[in-house]
C-alpha cells in the first residue's frame, strides 16, 4: 500500500471518529415524523389510553429533542434545554397553524373528501408540517437539524421549503412536486401554490447570504403551475393571480392577473380514414 493511500485512509477514519456520536439524519427525521403522528393520529393510529399517556409521550419527545440537540454538536454555545423546552411550549400554536393548512387544502381542492384524507395522504400537508417544525428550530438558531428535516421532507414529497422562509396561515399546496420556496421568502396568509412553482433568488452570490433574496407573496395570492418568481425586491400584491409558466422578476400590484401568452401556434391535421 502506498503512503498516499495510507494517509487517505487515516484521514477518512479520523473524520469518522469526529462524527461517530452524532445522530443519523434518519433518526432526526424519525423524531419529527413521530411528533407529527402524535399531533395527528389520523396519520398513524396511536396507543394513547388517556391524557396522561399523551403527556408522557410529549415529555419523551422533548427529552429526545434535547438528546438530538446535545449529540448533534453543531451548537456548542446553545442553551439546549431551554431550546427544547420553548419548542414544546410553542407547539400548541404551531399545531393550530398546521390545522389551518389542512383546512386550506380541504377548502381549495375539489378532490379532497375529508380532513382525514388531507392529513393522511397529501404530500403538500406533510411538507408544510415538517417545515413548520423545522422553522421553529431555525428561529431558535439551531443549526443543521432544520435543514435535515426539510431535506427529508423534500426527498419524500418533492417539495423543497427552506426552514428559514416565513410562511403565514392557510398555506395551500396542490400536488406540489417541484415546488421550491427559498430561505428569505415571505408568504402571507391564504396563499395557493401549485406544482413546479419557484420562489427563488435572482443571484446566488455568497455575499448576499444575509439580505432579502427571495420574493414576498402577500395574502390571498394564487400562483399556478410552473411559474417562476425571482428576487428579493419582487412583491406579489394581495389577491393577485399568477398564471402557469409565468416568469417574473418585478413586482405586481394587488388585484392583478398575470398570465403567459405562448408565441407558438398549434396546427391540428385531421387524418382521412
Amino acid at each position: 500500500m502506498s503512503a498516499k493511500m495510507e494517509d487517505f485512509y487515516k484521514k477518512i477514519y479520523q473524520k469518522q471518529l469526529e462524527v461517530q456520536d452524532m445522530p443519523s439524519n434518519k433518526r432526526i427525521a424519525s423524531w419529527a415524523q413521530n411528533l407529527l403522528n402524535m399531533l395527528f393520529p389520523e396519520r398513524n393510529s396511536s396507543a394513547f389510553q388517556g391524557v396522561e399517556d399523551v403527556r408522557k409521550a410529549f415529555e419523551h419527545a422533548e427529552k429526545e429533542l434535547l438528546e438530538l440537540l446535545e449529540k448533534t454538536k453543531a451548537c456548542s454555545q446553545c442553551d439546549n434545554p431551554l431550546i427544547a423546552k420553548r419548542f414544546f411550549e410553542t407547539l400548541p400554536e404551531v399545531y393550530q397553524t398546521m390545522w389551518t393548512d389542512a383546512q386550506a387544502i380541504m377548502d381549495g381542492d375539489p378532490a379532497a373528501k375529508s380532513i382525514r384524507e388531507v392529513i393522511r395522504t397529501y404530500p403538500g400537508f406533510t411538507a408544510i408540517c415538517i417545515y413548520r417544525i423545522a422553522h421553529q428550530l431555525w428561529e431558535a438558531k439551531v443549526p443543521l437539524i432544520p435543514r435535515i428535516l426539510t431535506e427529508h421532507a423534500h426527498s419524500k414529497t418533492g417539495i423543497d421549503i427552506h426552514p428559514g422562509a416565513k410562511i403565514g396561515e392557510y398555506l395551500y399546496i396542490d400536488h406540489g412536486t417541484g415546488l421550491v420556496i427559498g430561505e428569505t421568502c415571505i408568504i402571507g396568509n391564504h396563499v395557493k401554490l401549485y406544482q413546479g412553482v419557484t420562489l427563488g433568488a435572482l443571484s446566488v452570490e455568497k455575499n448576499l447570504a444575509n439580505v432579502q433574496r427571495h420574493p414576498i407573496i402577500e395574502d390571498h395570492v394564487i400562483i399556478y403551475a410552473g411559474a417562476t418568481i425571482l428576487g428579493g425586491q419582487t412583491v406579489i400584491g394581495r389577491h393577485s393571480i399568477i398564471g402557469g409558466n409565468v416568469w417574473l422578476t418585478s413586482s405586481v400590484d394587488p388585484y392583478t392577473t398575470v398570465y403567459h401568452q405562448p408565441t407558438s401556434k398549434f396546427v391540428y391535421d385531421r387524418m382521412e380514414s
